[in-house]
């Protein structure tokens, strides 16, 4: 599918070429535009519309905050808006680009469509704004949070080569979570920690991140690994031949009968797109890429089944007999009856919520901004008041 927005002016395009040939990202020249755009848009939101907005829809909590924490709302606030932005369109576009839809496995790494650039491009423009206010503020949040911005930013920029440009769509869906992180932070701004707001939000927080990062995270690593694994066998096989021919995959990666088969201009253009760049994926991709995309995205889905089954470890804690975790029961209270006191199940979910923010996000979420420790103290609160209610034996 053609870029929805459409192309960048001529002088644009030309001025940016060079630079972008030099990053080795020719798709860069036509998403340049984009990538200013969705820049200047979120610096817009954290600079002016959540500074004016916000204390006027909550008058009596943003005017309470201190000037760091209303850094960080203004930075939730953009993060709120861009991750539904971004995923509403990642969505759209992996259900009417049929173009995308139709790509083989080779042309999945080498191919490229107008519309996954646009979702790549609202990506960079993000991670451009992220890595300013990283910078400006690292001694705030910390040089890892400087870091996060930087291989963030790198990342999603490989898609300019064009390498893996079908995969935008696909793993900026491991950001459904982030909008029910950053509401979950919100309410605790606004004095709403333990309210059943933040509960079911914390339940859609755990049931989205369980779905969206270990099912179909996992689900889409293994693919995407199949289809590297097929895209380095082409460039071995194309290197063993002759020295004095140049390496040259195109004619193993690219259905020609594509533009064939359409009926009207913008479907043979849209076709005609996906290797509209194979001059500069000919050659195949390098070891080193594909080795160091793969060893990214393993430690990413580590720390995803990390932080979920800490999680998990939360909620099991809070279940637990005396007898699993070595005590004695009370005189008197029978087996179990005191994991039925220790709490609500809506303290369960909002302290692994709770958990899962203190813990960070791999992607947008910084565990040095997200971290708050209003809810473990809410939660901590409520036991004590619990535990003063329960009946000493023969009292």
């Amino acid at each position: 599918m053609l870029d929805p927005l459409g192309p960048p002016p001529a002088w644009l395009r030309e001025f940016t070429k060079p630079y972008a040939l030099l990053l080795d990202s020719p798709t860069l020249t036509e998403h340049v535009h984009e990538v200013f755009l969705a820049f200047a848009f979120y610096q817009f939101i954290h600079s002016v519309v959540s500074p004016v907005l916000s204390p006027i829809l909550f008058p009596q909590s943003y005017s309470k905050l201190s000037a760091r924490t209303k850094l960080n709302w203004d930075i939730h606030v953009v993060s709120l808006v861009q991750s539904i932005v971004i995923n509403s369109l990642a969505l759209w576009v992996m259900f009417v680009d049929d173009e995308r839809n139709s790509m083989s496995p080779l042309e999945r790494v080498f191919g490229y469509t107008g519309a996954c650039g646009l979702i790549q491009a609202l990506a960079v423009g993000y991670f451009v704004y992220d890595l300013i206010v990283s910078t400006i503020y690292v001694k705030m949040f910390g040089i890892g949070t400087l870091f996060h911005a930087i291989s963030a930013l790198w990342v999603f920029s490989l898609g300019f080569k064009p390498f893996l440009n079908y995969y935008a769509s696909t793993f900026i869906l491991y950001e459904l979570s982030t909008p029910f992180l950053n509401i979950h932070w919100f309410l605790d701004k606004v004095n709403m920690t333990g309210s059943k707001a933040q509960w079911y939000n914390g339940m859609a927080l755990l049931s989205v991140f369980f779905s969206c990062r270990l099912i179909w995270g996992t689900w889409q690593s293994v693919v995407v690994y199949s289809d590297m694994w097929t895209a380095l066998q082409q460039t071995w096989n194309a290197s063993s031949g002759p020295l004095t021919e140049p390496v040259n995959i195109n004619a193993n990666v690219f259905q020609l009968t594509r533009s064939s088969m359409c009926i009207d201009e913008t479907c043979a253009r849209a076709n005609a797109e996906i290797s509209q760049f194979k001059e500069y994926t000919a050659a195949g991709v390098p070891t080193w890429l594909v080795l160091t995309y793969v060893l990214s995205n393993l430690v990413l889905n580590f720390l995803n089944y990390f932080w979920f089954f800490k999680m998990v470890e939360t909620v099991l804690k809070r279940f637990r007999t005396p007898e699993a975790s070595g005590a004695k029961a009370a005189p008197g209270e029978k087996k179990g009856e005191s994991a039925k006191l220790e709490g609500p199940a809506q303290d369960i979910i909002l302290e692994a919520a709770a958990n899962m923010e203190a813990e960070g996000s791999p992607l947008r979420e910084h565990p040095s901004r997200d971290f708050d420790v209003g809810t473990n103290e809410e939660l901590r609160r409520r036991r004590v008041d619990l535990v003063s209610k329960v009946p000493l034996p023969g009292s």
